[in-house]
This record gives structure tokens, C-alpha cells and sequence, in this order.
């Protein structure tokens, strides 16, 4: 079992890194790890349409891998405010063979699934994935935990409303850290009581969260979180960056960057982006300044 959630500590100290298992493959995270962002969706906000073929998808991987991806994360399903809603079924129609010619072509490359779906990730895990990307913390299928649970995959727990309806509604939370925290604690017993062995979390940047918690939340990233699981941050093209500067999903890498440090210096190891080379380029200075890597 965990520790109490109110008696966290910080969790950036180098003893606080750990290896997953991806599928057999021991993946160390004392280097910060990228998951890059193939999105097969031709409605996601800021590169929807554009790599929903089996050759863009493939160009796309190859392309994220030669910037620096370590893992390809890939999306069936947009979770932006009013984006279409998918069935399973029609989730796993669109991802067709994509998986399997990733890991045909690409042998190297760990995949992550981004579905809310048990069956969508019964149907990656016989394709071959590495991870499950869940941002409904099973809230959207109670099967998905058992479903995890089975396939031994490691498991990302990410924070986020109760209800597929109500995910980007805005809630002003007292503590936005506590809140998270509590979640945390609660869905990762649950995990590990159904035999989920390894645990990644995201606190959920863009998930119905006002700018200012979204902020606090960069600001106090080492207290997110226990000190069992490591800590996957997804803020790339994210409103709460862009919209406050009155600027474009695009134009807001500097900003990024900044944040992308900012996190890293307070614990995280996985950044979650689409603009791979950059946050490649942030990792290599976050190392070399800090001697960590």
C-alpha cells in the first residue's frame, strides 16, 4: 500500500528513478524519456488529419524517432473539448495495422496505446504494445484496470474528471497538488490490489484544471506524486500555455521548453510532446547542467 497522500515529500532526488517493464524490455528512467505523438485522428486540435494513413503514421514514427522519441504514443481517439466520440470498434478500425508495421518496421521503437477502452487495449496488446495510456484512470470502462492488470503492461494513471461528459469541465480546486494526490493514492492501490506491477503518472495538463492550478501544478511538480512511481508530464500544445500569451497551439516551444525544465529539475521523467527534437535538445541541457543523466 502507499503512504498517506498529505504526507508526501519531494520525489526528484536520484534514488526516486525507476525501470519499467515494457513487455519483457527493462526500460532504466534515470534518463528522462520522450513519448512522441501520433495522433491517427483527423480531428485532434493541432495536427488532426495529418497522420491518419498507414504511410503518414509510419513516415510520422520514423520521423519522431529520429528526433529523439523513445516512445510512440499513439492516439485513435481526440480528447479535446467537443472532438468526435469512437466506440472502441471504431477505434480499433482506425489504428488497423499501424501497430504491427511500428514494430515491423521500427523494432526499436516502445509503443503506448491512448485509449479509455479495455477492448482497444486487448487488441494492442496482441499487436505488440509496450504501455497503456489510459486518461480516464478507468473511470470511462471498469474493466480497464483488470484488463492491465492482465496483459502486465505498464499502466499511466492520469488525472482527470469522472465522467467522459464532464473531463474538460473547470473545477477551481483549494489545493489542485492535494487533489491530484488523493486521486493518486487511491487509483494506484487499486492497481496495485489488481496486480498492476508497474505504475507511471500524468497529473493531466488540459483536463479540467483552470490556468492558474495548471501553473501551480509546474510550480509544485516534485510533490506530485509518491515516490514508487514516476512521473509523466503532457503540457505540449496545451491552451493553458497559449491561449494566456494570445498565441497558437504552434508558436509557444520557447515557452514550452522553459516548462519542460522547469518540470525536469523537479523530478519528472517522461515529457509527453509533439515537437520532439526540441524537448530532445531540453533534455540534453537539463543533463548536462545538472550531471543526472
Amino acid at each position: 500500500m502507499l503512504p498517506n497522500s498529505q504526507t508526501l515529500k519531494p520525489s526528484n532526488s536520484p534514488t526516486q528513478y525507476h525501470s519499467i517493464n515494457c513487455n519483457g524490455r527493462l526500460v532504466e528512467l534515470d534518463t528522462p524519456k520522450i513519448m512522441g505523438i501520433l495522433n491517427l485522428t483527423p480531428d485532434s486540435f493541432s495536427d488532426g488529419g495529418k497522420f491518419n494513413s498507414e504511410k503518414a503514421a509510419l513516415e510520422h514514427t520514423e520521423k519522431l524517432l529520429k528526433d529523439g522519441a523513445d516512445i510512440i504514443d499513439i492516439g485513435p481517439q481526440s480528447t479535446r473539448p467537443h472532438a468526435e466520440f469512437l466506440s472502441s470498434k471504431e477505434e480499433i478500425e482506425r489504428i488497423g495495422n499501424i501497430i504491427s508495421q511500428i514494430k515491423k518496421n521500427f523494432p526499436q521503437a516502445l509503443i503506448s496505446l491512448d485509449t479509455f477502452y479495455s477492448e482497444t487495449v486487448k487488441f494492442g496488446f496482441n499487436e505488440g504494445i509496450d504501455m497503456i495510456n489510459d486518461i480516464s484512470g478507468g473511470q470511462f470502462d471498469p474493466e480497464m484496470f483488470h484488463t492491465a492488470a492482465k496483459t502486465k503492461l505498464p499502466y499511466i494513471l492520469m488525472h482527470v474528471n469522472p465522467s467522459y461528459e464532464a473531463m474538460h469541465d473547470k473545477i477551481k480546486f483549494e489545493d489542485i497538488t492535494l487533489e491530484v494526490n488523493r486521486y493518486f493514492f487511491k487509483k494506484a492501490n487499486e492497481l496495485l490490489e489488481k496486480g498492476v506491477k508497474d505504475i507511471i503518472l500524468d497529473p493531466g495538463f488540459g483536463f479540467g484544471k483552470t490556468v492558474e492550478d495548471q501553473m501551480k501544478m509546474i510550480g509544485e511538480t516534485e510533490y506530485l506524486g509518491f515516490e514508487k512511481f514516476s512521473l509523466l508530464i503532457g503540457i505540449s500544445r496545451k491552451s493553458f500555455i497559449y491561449k494566456p500569451l494570445g498565441k497558437s497551439p504552434l508558436d509557444i516551444n520557447e515557452e514550452t521548453q522553459k516548462l519542460h525544465m522547469k518540470v525536469l529539475e523537479k523530478g519528472a521523467r517522461i515529457l509527453r510532446v509533439h515537437d520532439v527534437a526540441e524537448a530532445a535538445l531540453t533534455i540534453r541541457q537539463f543533463c548536462e547542467k545538472n550531471k543526472k543523466c
